[in-house]
């Protein structure tokens, strides 16, 4: 694990570099499930302080990759088929209400932008890389938000992707599914483009449903 600055971080606050560091190293497996994060041990392997240390562990408790265990302190988080499930109901009900609302309210901005995030989704699927495909498809979910105009539904939706981040990192990392990935989010800009909610909404759930099916799969396997 190491920090790398580049143009991009140059200017961002060093908790943020930390928080990249760390979240990469998550992602990766450098750092395992159950793992604790010791600050001091942390901060002398990055050649920081360990204030950065601490506000980046802070931040990666809020995308759901670190627990606070009492009288223990921080580890990286274990995934459990119980919190994936009560995720992806909450994250299915907002997401089937939002191709709803986009298919009604999506203007041609909209169209584009949502048309672009499926493109460079695609592409990001290509270079094999995690952290751009769970970036990319992210991007993909926020423009069907944004297609709402609906600020309070976009601000919850905002507030859940923290909570299903982990979740979006264990189902792109299963690469045989990539392919199928891709056509669900052609269908389900397809469906939208069209203004047709029925076809969206089924796409949208069954593209949720698959996730949850990949990542419970993958977590069998692994015991």
């Amino acid at each position: 694990m190491e920090l790398k600055y580049d143009a991009n971080n140059e200017y961002l606050p060093l908790r943020d570099v930390v928080f990249q560091a760390l979240r990469q190293a998550i992602i990766t497996g450098e750092l395992s499930p159950g793992e604790r994060l010791m600050e001091i041990k942390i901060a002398n392997k990055l050649g920081v302080s360990r204030t950065p240390v601490r506000e980046a562990i802070r931040m990666l408790e809020l995308e759901g990759l670190v627990v606070m265990i009492p009288r223990k302190g921080a580890e990286v988080a274990r995934i459990t088929e119980k919190d994936l499930r009560d995720a992806l109901e909450v994250r299915t009900a907002i997401e089937e209400l939002s191709v709803e609302l986009a298919c009604a309210r999506i203007t041609e901005e909209g169209k584009e932008k949502l048309k672009k995030a499926c493109m460079d989704f695609k592409e990001a699927i290509d270079t094999k890389h995690v952290q751009n495909i769970v970036d990319g498809d992210v991007k993909f979910h926020d423009a069907i938000f944004e297609a709402t105009g609906n600020q309070r539904l976009i601000g919850i939706a905002h507030n859940l992707r923290e909570q299903v981040y982990r979740y979006r990192v264990e189902y792109v990392k299963d690469f045989s599914y990539h392919d199928v990935l891709v056509k669900e989010h052609y269908d389900i800009t397809n469906a939208i483009l069209m203004n047709d909610v029925k076809t969206a909404k089924e796409i949208m759930c069954h593209h949720l449903y698959n996730q949850e099916l990949i990542v419970i799969k993958n977590m069998q396997d692994s015991l």
